[in-house]
């Protein structure tokens, strides 16, 4: 009985001796994991230095060379000056609106897009937010790939919009 007591305390120091190995060596697993994931972090890719965009109102700047054949455009100079992060460019909707061209129903693949009325009125519908009259000074955004199509506008209707990426794809649906 003596011999089982004096082993005892031996025993204890021995089982803390050794779960104490077991958790410096969980402790220096953890800490190889973390140091791993560290320098395996994807970096971001590094995009070229962006430049000033100015862009002054001149009337021949609006071009009909745009997505709708039945908006002009006018390039801000974002997509250059950003290396294709951004698309700025006020947009003229020619009138009168003719409902069986404009309103079709798409998505644009981006990242991005917001659009502010800066003159007369904008009617569209958009998946999950129904019609809506957007008028001079309002403004919106559009998750990407949100389903969405224009209903009618105003013959003096003007739109900032602002894009991300520069270059996306747009996807007509059936309605």
């Amino acid at each position: 009985m003596a011999k089982q007591k004096a082993l005892r305390p031996a025993m204890k120091t021995a089982v803390k001796k050794r779960s104490g190995a077991k958790a410096a060596a969980r402790s220096s697993a953890r800490k190889a994991v973390k140091a791993k994931a560290r320098t395996v972090a994807p970096k971001k890719p590094v995009r070229p230095k962006q430049r000033i965009a100015i862009s002054h109102h001149r009337e021949e700047d609006f071009k009909a060379d745009g997505l709708r054949a039945y908006a002009k455009y006018r390039d801000l100079g974002i997509a250059d000056a950003t290396h294709g992060l951004a698309q700025a460019h006020v947009i003229r909707l020619q009138g009168p609106c003719n409902p069986a061209e404009v309103s079709k129903l798409h998505y644009h693949d981006v990242e991005f897009q917001m659009v502010y009325v800066l003159k007369g009125w904008v009617k569209t519908y958009m998946d999950g937010q129904g019609e809506t009259l957007m008028k001079q000074g309002s403004a919106w955004t559009q998750p990407p790939k949100i389903k969405h199509m224009i209903l009618d506008y105003s013959d003096d209707v003007e739109l900032l919009e602002v894009i991300l990426p520069a270059e996306f794809k747009t996807v007509e649906l059936k309605a």
